[in-house]
């Protein structure tokens, strides 16, 4: 259920982003497919860097409670070190993550996917579930591949 969860999203997720007219309409159809379909991604949400301040995310569209951390700078938390590091972060139990920013008591576990455009990470997707250890290989794969989707369209938009 989940794999065929996973690939209606991607699909659609295509699909949308060539009608798009701005990168929030995306965002907006990947949060939402997100919250619809994957019950145990509690919080789904972008950071994207910010253009007038490249060392800092600031936060995009999002599904769930809301955060306190509206602009994290790169060198913090699980969400800087994706950034940082260039690669997918997980993080099967964030109490025991000293990076870990805490945003809900209820969150258990986390995954933040950079997201690229010409080579280079502009943002990131950022899922918090109340599940220990709830990304799998799976949702890893799935999630990089929205990465990737949402890379194109910056790439295709921006130039």
């Amino acid at each position: 259920m989940t794999d065929e969860a996973f690939g209606e999203i991607v699909e659609g997720l295509t699909e949308a982003a060539k009608t798009a007219l701005d990168l929030a309409e995306v965002q907006n159809y990947l949060v939402e497919a997100i919250a619809r379909r994957l019950p145990y991604y509690h919080w789904t949400g972008f950071y994207m860097l910010d253009p007038e301040d490249p060392k800092t995310l600031v936060l995009g569209p999002f599904r769930g409670a809301p955060t306190e951390h509206v602009r994290i700078p790169v060198n913090q938390g699980i969400c800087g070190a994706a950034v940082a590091r260039n690669e997918t972060v997980v993080v099967d139990d964030v109490s025991a993550d000293p990076r870990y920013l805490a945003c809900s008591l209820e969150t258990r576990s986390e995954i933040v996917v950079p997201i690229r455009a010409n080579g280079t990470v502009v943002g990131e997707i950022d899922i918090d579930s109340h599940n220990p250890a709830a990304f799998a290989e799976a949702d890893r794969q799935f999630l990089e591949r929205c990465a990737e989707v949402m890379g194109r369209f910056l790439e295709e938009r921006r130039g």
